[in-house]
């Protein structure tokens, strides 16, 4: 990513975003199989633009890609307080898709990476947001802030899958 991409403001981004969202970025694309989907990361993210979108016809863009976006905080329903429910959820009831980082060049600008370091990346790769059937845990963790406690202490600095972060 480059410095003059535009970020929430706070600078992150969020790496599950809508393809209408403002200043967005195709960072992978969805394959798998329906009922275990998995993102295959792009070298580097590609601006959103009514032609790439166009790419994924006669599919909702969401099927297809994965985009990324400025975080928007608070008018984001996963959103509470200062920290992306969304992931903590993903973290505390999903089980990892992948033991060695994917690839993946929004990192130094993740929310998830910020907040949940190495055991979100190690769900990234399973999360999409159009999934026509998902399992119950996926469902549960996707529910709106406030919808699903956390049966995790809160965070404190230390997680349990805390490994060497990049430069």
């Amino acid at each position: 990513m480059n410095g003059t991409t535009p970020a929430g403001e706070d600078g992150l981004f969020c790496p599950s975003a809508q393809p209408d969202v403002t200043n967005g970025v195709v960072i992978g694309v969805v394959g798998g199989s329906p009922g275990e989907p998995r993102v295959t990361y792009l070298d580097e993210p590609l601006p959103v633009t009514p032609d790439l979108l166009a790419l994924a016809a006669p599919v909702h863009p969401t099927e297809v890609f994965r985009m990324g976006a400025p975080c928007v905080r608070s008018a984001c329903q996963h959103f509470e307080g200062t920290r992306c429910a969304l992931v903590r959820q993903l973290v505390a009831g999903i089980e990892p898709a992948a033991q060695e980082l994917p690839r993946c060049g929004l990192r130094s600008r993740c929310r998830w990476w910020r907040e949940e370091g190495v055991a979100a990346c190690r769900r990234c790769p399973i999360v999409v947001t159009e999934v026509p059937n998902p399992t119950e845990e996926m469902a549960r963790a996707a529910r709106p802030a406030g919808q699903v406690r956390d049966p995790r202490p809160p965070h404190r600095g230390t997680r349990p899958e805390a490994g060497p972060r990049p430069p």
